[in-house]
């Protein structure tokens, strides 16, 4: 039964996590896709599918039935969807889309921190 599984996740093609320098909180501004131009706040980051949820961007609308016994009401509702890490950019304090760099900051009497940092400009992008 085990290869079985194996042949069909080797068939199927397992997903590994993408390394995602963007995170969670972060204000980005789409750069391609239908909402190009607008800018939001990241809300969520998958990195099994390489996608990001951006407050604002990719709204779809949703019909929900009513449950009254999970509280739900119903009707038509907005609903962020999630849009490809390749089509947005990280905006640094100026408000300008930059591209993300790392930096080794070191740490008193600890081991060094690696650091986000924006590539036009040079400033650090994690809070803290």
């Amino acid at each position: 039964m085990a290869k079985v599984a194996y042949r069909r996740r080797q068939e199927k093609g397992e997903r590994h996590p993408q390394r995602i320098k963007i995170r969670k909180d972060d204000m980005v501004k789409v750069i391609a896709g239908r909402d190009k131009g607008k800018t939001g706040r990241v809300l969520d980051v998958d990195r099994l599918s390489g996608k990001v949820t951006v407050e604002g961007v990719m709204i779809v609308k949703r019909h929900t039935r009513p449950n009254p016994s999970r509280q739900i009401k119903g009707g038509i509702a907005d609903k962020p969807m999630p849009v490809a890490v390749s089509n947005v950019m990280v905006l640094n304090s100026h408000g300008e889309p930059t591209r993300i760099g790392y930096k080794l900051e070191s740490v008193a009497g600890g081991k060094p921190q690696r650091v986000r940092i924006a590539r036009k400009g040079g400033e650090t992008l994690d809070k803290g």
